[in-house]
């Protein structure tokens, strides 16, 4: 009898680690409640969306992924409490992308906890958090990001914004954390050195995801006589911002990381900002690129929503492509195939994960939303209105240097 309850009180340990070797669990670490979780749930749904592709096709290595969502409520502290949950969990790979902040506290803490559990690693790969010190100052073995990072971003903005006639008097506002803080002072820099006639008439930053009313912020960009805005906004303090900015009647340009955020093409719309809202990124929408274009329609088919995420469709596809390389789940295993891996992504071209600080190159896109032609098809949240592309910027010239100097195992 004794002999019979000591076995049966392990069965459901034992039961969990044998369904764990039979999926490969990645944990999903951003906001599912408070003001982030408009696009937390997004990413969510995209890379169960993804998770569904990879099964549909055998898995990884013939086991299914399941996505295991867990809320950090965009809070770095939350965060680790998630990570070490998921850890605990059998989980061995963590994605996460709303927020630099919870990215560098994320970064440390797996780097620590893989120094001190040798033989149990855990990798993180990074799909949106852009802070470029990650790539950089803070660079880890253990962390891979597929977002273009801060200063590359700027860089490709910049470069088109030289030759923008039309900007003169420029205003910032950002959130105030890492990120914003990086979009404030790339763009001063890179402004001084490619376009130093251009006036900044404003340098704002607002707590993150806290302001509900930005009727005061406009005033600010309206009263400062600015004729273009730079900012890094995203989720709802892009949509909230844009808001104020229609019922103010506020006129500029604006050149932005995330207006295609949820929200977003629907404030430019109700702001009557035809094609003076512009967007940089790793892919959009109307490219006209075959794949994507099956892709886009078929996971507008599941949810109402656009792709707003292609670096994660390159995230999950390269794991895949890199285990199978590996022919190995392992971790340690995992992140040498994907060093320096060349990759076809999304809305086509080559991509590569540079060997040297984990940073994913790519070709990028400089688009406007607006009214739409028979070239554009697609249309963002009902809108009517659609991406249009007005620059691409092929890989090797979004490549920036790095001061990453990578302690690997």
């Amino acid at each position: 009898m004794r002999h019979w309850m000591l076995v049966a009180a392990f069965l459901p340990i034992f039961g969990g680690a044998a369904f764990a070797q039979e999926t490969v669990k990645i944990g999903y670490i951003d906001p599912l409640s408070g003001g982030g979780a408009s696009v937390g749930e997004v990413g969510l749904k995209t890379f169960q969306f993804l998770a569904d592709e990879l099964n549909a096709k055998g898995g990884i290595l013939g086991k299914k992924v399941e996505i295991v969502p867990l809320d950090n409520k965009t809070n770095p502290q939350e965060s680790l409490i998630q990570a070490q949950k998921a850890i605990d969990a059998g989980v061995r790979y963590i994605t996460q992308g709303n927020g630099s902040s919870v990215a560098g506290a994320l970064t440390d803490f797996i780097t620590k906890y893989n120094e001190r559990n040798p033989g149990k690693e855990v990798l993180y790969f990074n799909y949106a958090a852009v802070d470029p010190i990650l790539t950089n100052e803070k660079c880890s073995y253990w962390h891979f990001r597929w977002d273009a990072n801060s200063d590359i971003k700027m860089e490709a903005l910049t470069n088109y914004m030289k030759s923008a006639s039309s900007v003169k008097k420029l205003y910032l506002i950002n959130q105030d954390y890492s990120f914003g803080e990086s979009v404030r002072k790339s763009a001063r820099s890179m402004l001084k050195a490619k376009r130093p006639d251009i006036e900044i008439v404003g340098d704002e930053v607002h707590p993150l995801l806290k302001i509900t009313d930005f009727a005061p912020y406009i005033a600010k960009i309206k009263a400062s006589g600015a004729d273009s805005v730079i900012t890094g906004n995203w989720g709802q303090d892009f949509a909230l911002l844009l808001k104020a900015a229609a019922d103010a009647g506020l006129k500029v340009n604006w050149y932005t990381y995330y207006a295609g955020g949820t929200g977003g093409p629907t404030a430019v719309k109700q702001a009557n900002l035809n094609h003076q809202v512009f967007v940089i990124g790793e892919g959009i929408p109307n490219l006209g690129y075959a794949p994507a274009d099956t892709f886009e329609k078929a996971i507008r088919a599941k949810y109402d929503f656009s792709l707003f995420y292609p670096r994660a469709v390159n995230e999950m596809r390269m794991f895949a492509a890199a285990a199978e390389k590996a022919k190995s789940l392992d971790p340690v295993k995992v992140a040498a195939a994907l060093e320096g891996m060349e990759f076809e992504v999304y809305d086509g071209g080559k991509g590569n994960m540079r060997k040297d600080d984990h940073q994913f190159f790519q070709p990028m896109y400089i688009a406007s939303f607006g009214e739409r032609t028979e070239k554009e098809p697609f249309d963002e949240e009902k809108t009517g209105w659609g991406w249009k592309l007005a620059a691409k910027i092929e890989t090797d010239q979004t490549v920036l240097p790095t001061t990453c100097k990578m302690d690997r195992p």
